[in-house]
């Protein structure tokens, strides 16, 4: 079946920031100048926190091909800076590092070749990193690995990476435990939801759905809005999303309704913690995208002409916080709602 367009919201790639903080010492003064963004002038991004797996905001993405030539060069140089054979444990983290930001320029790019190359980056770390003698090391390349194959499955729509990517979450999970790395769990969890989803997307299969929503339910166990607001917001979206995809594929009122609640709380945290307009804008077209499918299940005219209000409210109120091709979906839903009411109307 087709599944209704939502939105998804990811927060930041701590991973990555590491990775550039830990390694931008290896650059000269003024490519390092470079890493620091640029914010003389405010303008609305309203792609911020949409654009995948590899945001981040602390540097400037342009730091990321000088970074990438410079981890390069201390593995391969001759002699090596950085020696496996003398520093083992320096070498995989610099594998680490390494892989992180050829992702992030895979994301940039749309390159499935620098995905891949991170994934060896990964895989040749977790050479190095055992669970039995690095375990927090061996953790953290397992969440790497998930979040690089995660990626690379949704650039390819591909079955494989996602499975790679669940059995690397599950591996860091077998360390980082609830109680004793309860962050580090915690966003864990949310990229297995994540995963999860566009997983059964691809599959057309439920129990990938229901196994999304159990993985955010798990975050949104840790989450509170003072010291995760974006986390929480995306939480809530994210698995609101997963509800509205399940409900479609069972045909079920009373999953879309349950999204729509979700979508209520994303909103409601995204206003309360004043994240950019955007997000909140997003969830809001999200729950009303949902209770156009309710409309549509429960064959409600009325709630068909209010979806049709709604979305021409959003677009009246909200179009400069909108992105182009969500702009368009706002139109086609908000049409679809007016034929959906006309023709519920004519057949009475």
């Amino acid at each position: 079946m087709k599944f209704s367009t939502n939105y998804i919201i990811y927060p930041e790639n701590r991973a990555l920031e590491r990775a550039i903080a830990n390694s931008i010492g290896m650059l000269s003064e003024e490519a390092a100048t470079a890493a620091v963004p640029d914010t003389g002038v405010t303008v609305a991004d309203n792609f911020r926190y949409t654009r995948g797996n590899y945001e981040q905001h602390r540097f400037s993405s342009k730091v990321f091909e000088s970074l990438r030539e410079a981890l390069e060069g201390s593995l391969t140089d001759s002699p090596p800076k950085i020696s496996r054979d003398q520093e083992p444990l320096a070498w995989a983290e610099t594998q680490n590092y390494l892989g992180n930001i050829l992702a992030a320029l895979g994301q940039q790019r749309r390159d499935a070749e620098l995905f891949e190359r991170a994934i060896q980056c990964f895989s040749n770390a977790l050479e190095e990193f055992r669970q039995e003698n690095s375990p927090l090391e061996w953790a953290a390349t397992q969440y790497n690995l998930g979040t690089a194959n995660q990626a690379l499955g949704r650039l390819l729509d591909a079955t494989k990476p996602f499975k790679i990517a669940v059995d690397a979450y599950t591996n860091a999970l077998l360390v980082w435990t609830r109680d004793e790395s309860p962050e580090d769990w915690m966003f864990t969890m949310h990229q297995l939801g994540d995963t999860f989803h566009t997983y059964g997307k691809l599959l057309k299969g439920n129990r990938q759905f229901q196994k999304s929503v159990v993985a955010y339910k798990n975050a949104l166990a840790l989450l509170d809005a003072d010291n995760y607001a974006l986390e929480l917001t995306a939480a809530h979206n994210n698995r609101a999303a997963v509800l509205h995809h399940l409900g479609e594929s069972e045909e079920n009122p009373e999953r879309i309704e349950e999204a729509i609640r979700s979508y209520e709380k994303a909103l409601a945290v995204s206003m309360e913690q004043q994240l950019p307009i955007h997000l909140a804008v997003l969830c809001r077209v999200n729950k009303t995208t949902a209770q156009n499918v309710l409309a549509e299940l429960t064959n409600d005219t009325g709630l068909a002409e209010e979806v049709a209000d709604e979305f021409e409210v959003i677009i009246e109120c909200f179009s400069h916080a909108l992105q182009p091709l969500c702009l368009r979906h706002c139109e086609e839903q908000m049409n679809k709602a007016r034929s959906q009411a006309l023709a519920n109307s004519a057949s009475c």
